[in-house]
C-alpha cells in the first residue's frame, strides 16, 4: 500500500494537478520524498511560505486550475495567511496543505510545547478560507484531499486549507478512487429578466471575476452585440472579451461613471459591486439591476437585483444572449474610450508613456498594489482572458512578483512593481532564476512607498516611514544570475520589453501620480 504523502500526491495527480509551490520543512519532508518519486506532479520551490500561496494563486489566475502551496507546521502554515486571504477575497481556486504536529503528540485542549504547535492551527485559517478541514486518521487523507480540491474548484472558487499531522504522511493507507465532478448547469426562467431588458433603452453590461473565471468572454460579447450596450469590466475580469463595446478605462473615470449614471438597466454578471470598484458605493443605486450570479445572496448584498438569474455565469449569459432579438446600439464606446485615455493624458503623460510600452505585449501581466500597478490595473488595454492578476481582493502589497512566479509557469509574463512591495519577496530572485522561468521584473523605483507618501501628503501629515533605504536592485538581480537593466524615465521602456523573455529586471528610476482610482482621488464624495 502507498504511504499517505504518495496517496496525497497521487489524488492531486488525478484532479490534473501537474504543478505545486512550496518549502521544506521538518514535519513536511516526506512529501518531499514522494515528489522525487512522482513523475506527473512538478515541485517550485521557493524561498517564503508567503510566496508559495501567491504562487499559487497567480497560477491558477493564469491558467484558470487549481494552485497548490505545499508548507510545514506552525510559523510556516502562518506565514502564508496574507496570501491565502488575497486568494479568498479574489475567489481563486487554492488549495493550501500544511502539515501539523504528530497526532500521537498531540492532546486535545492541552499546548504542550512540541515544535511548531499552536492551539488550533485549522482556526487561523477559518477567516481567511472558503473552507479548511483536518485530516482526522491517517486513513482519511486521501479521501480528505479529494474533497479540499473538490471544495476549492466549486463555484464560487476560493481556497481550502488542509491541515495534516506529519505521521500521517509515512503512514499506509488504502488507496482511493477520484471522481471529477462536473458542473450542473441548469436551466433558468428568463421571462423576468427578458421583460426588463425590453423595457430598457440604455442597458449597461457589468462584469466581474466570476464572469472571467466562469469563461464568459464570448457570451458577454454575444449580448453586447445583441443589446448594443457598453461592457465595463472590473479589475478580476480584464481582458474578458476584446469585443468593441468594452469600455477602456474604469469606472472611476468620470465618462465611465456617467454611463452608470445614465443607465436604466445594468447587467450585472459574476459581480457583487465590491467597494473598491464603486467608491465604496457612492455610485448610486441603478433604476433597475439584473443579476447573473452563482450566488443568488452575493448578487444582492450591495445593490439589491429586481430579477436575479442564479446559475453559471457563461451558461446564463448565453442563453440570454440567445434569447434577445438584436437592436441597434445607444452608444459610442469608442469615443467614450478616447475621451478616457485624453484624460489619463491630461493627468499623467508619464503614466501614458508606462502603458504605452507595455500596449504590445502578449505577456500576463501581473501588478502589484502600488502607483504603476494602480494604472495598469486601471487603464491598460487587456486583450485577452486572464491577462492580468491585480490584487483586487485584499489588496495585498507584495502580491505582484511572488504571484507573477507562478504565472510564468503558463507562459511570458510581466511582474509590474514598486521599490518597496519588491522587497517583501526579493528574495524569491533565486526560485526565479533556479526555475529559469520567462518572467521580466519591471521594477518602478521611486524611492519607497510612493502611495503612502501621496497620502500623508494629501492628509497634510509629516512624511514618515515611507523613503526607504534600498538596495541597487539592477546588481541585487545580478547577484542572483539574472540579467538587469536601469532606465531613467519611461521613453525606453518599450524596447527594453522587446527580445528576451527572461528571467530579467528592467529597473525604473520614476515618480508617477497614482491614477484616479486610488481613494484620495475618487470624484464620488460623501458630503460629510
Amino acid at each position: 500500500m502507498p504511504k499517505g504523502a504518495e496517496s496525497l500526491l497521487d489524488v492531486l495527480a488525478a484532479h490534473d494537478v501537474e504543478v505545486v509551490f512550496g518549502l521544506p520543512g521538518v514535519h513536511n519532508l516526506a512529501i518531499w520524498e514522494a515528489l522525487q518519486r512522482h513523475t506527473g506532479i512538478r515541485m517550485v520551490g521557493v524561498r517564503h511560505e508567503q510566496t508559495a500561496v501567491y504562487a499559487a494563486d497567480g497560477y491558477a489566475r493564469s491558467t484558470g486550475r487549481l494552485g497548490v502551496a505545499i508548507v510545514t507546521t506552525g510559523p510556516g502554515a502562518a506565514n502564508t495567511l496574507g496570501a491565502t486571504g488575497e486568494a479568498w477575497a479574489s475567489g481563486s481556486p487554492v488549495l493550501v496543505i500544511a502539515t501539523d504536529i504528530p497526532s500521537t503528540l498531540r492532546r486535545p485542549g492541552v499546548y504542550r510545547g512540541v515544535l511548531h504547535e499552536t492551539r488550533d492551527q485549522r482556526a487561523m485559517f477559518v477567516p481567511v478560507t472558503k473552507a479548511a478541514f483536518d485530516v482526522p486518521t491517517a486513513a482519511e487523507l486521501p479521501s480528505c484531499t479529494d474533497r479540499a480540491v473538490h471544495e476549492a474548484l466549486r463555484s464560487p472558487h476560493g481556497p481550502v486549507y488542509l491541515g495534516v499531522p506529519t505521521d500521517f504522511l509515512s503512514t499506509e493507507v488504502a488507496g482511493h478512487t477520484v471522481t471529477k465532478s462536473a458542473a450542473a448547469h441548469a436551466a433558468v426562467d428568463l421571462t423576468e429578466a427578458s421583460a426588463l431588458i425590453a423595457g430598457a433603452a440604455r442597458p449597461l453590461i457589468w462584469a466581474g471575476g466570476g464572469a472571467a473565471r466562469s469563461g464568459a468572454g464570448p457570451a458577454i460579447g454575444a449580448l453586447a452585440d445583441k443589446l448594443g450596450a457598453p461592457i465595463i469590466t472590473t479589475y478580476g475580469a480584464r481582458g474578458l472579451t476584446d469585443n468593441p463595446h468594452v469600455v477602456r478605462g474604469p469606472v472611476h473615470a468620470p465618462p465611465v461613471g456617467k454611463l452608470w449614471d445614465d443607465a436604466d438597466l445594468v447587467i450585472a454578471i459574476g459581480t457583487d459591486f465590491d467597494g473598491m470598484m464603486t467608491q465604496n458605493w457612492l455610485q448610486p443605486k441603478p433604476p433597475a439591476l439584473l443579476a447573473v450570479n452563482i450566488d443568488e445572496a452575493e448578487a444582492s448584498k450591495n445593490y439589491p437585483a429586481d430579477v436575479t438569474l442564479a446559475g453559471d455565469a457563461a451558461t446564463v449569459t448565453t442563453a440570454l444572449a440567445s434569447a434577445l432579438t438584436a437592436r441597434p446600439g445607444h452608444l459610442d464606446v469608442a469615443a467614450v474610450n478616447a475621451e478616457v485615455r485624453a484624460l489619463a493624458e491630461a493627468d499623467s503623460p508619464e503614466a501614458v508613456k508606462f502603458l504605452r510600452a507595455l500596449e504590445n505585449t502578449d505577456a500576463t501581466i501581473v501588478a502589484d498594489m502600488c502607483i504603476p500597478g494602480y494604472w495598469i490595473g486601471g487603464f491598460h488595454h487587456v486583450t485577452k482572458p486572464r491577462g492580468l492578476a491585480y490584487p483586487v481582493g485584499w489588496g495585498t502589497l507584495g502580491f505582484g512578483f511572488p504571484a507573477a512566479i507562478g504565472a510564468a509557469l503558463h507562459g511570458p509574463t510581466i511582474a509590474v512593481v514598486g521599490d518597496g512591495g519588491f522587497l517583501f519577496a526579493c528574495g524569491d530572485l533565486a526560485t526565479l532564476k533556479q526555475e529559469n522561468l520567462p518572467l521580466t521584473v519591471v521594477l518602478v523605483d521611486d524611492g519607497g512607498y510612493g502611495m503612502l507618501r501621496y497620502d500623508q501628503q494629501v492628509a497634510n501629515h509629516a512624511i514618515s516611514g515611507v523613503d526607504l533605504t534600498r538596495p541597487d536592485f539592477a546588481k541585487l538581480a545580478e547577484s542572483f544570475g539574472i540579467p538587469a537593466v536601469t532606465l531613467d524615465g519611461f521613453d525606453d521602456l518599450g524596447s527594453a520589453l522587446a527580445g528576451a523573455e527572461g528571467p530579467r529586471m528592467i529597473v525604473v528610476t520614476a515618480h508617477l501620480q497614482p491614477p484616479i482610482t486610488t481613494s484620495p482621488r475618487w470624484y464620488r464624495k460623501t458630503s460629510t
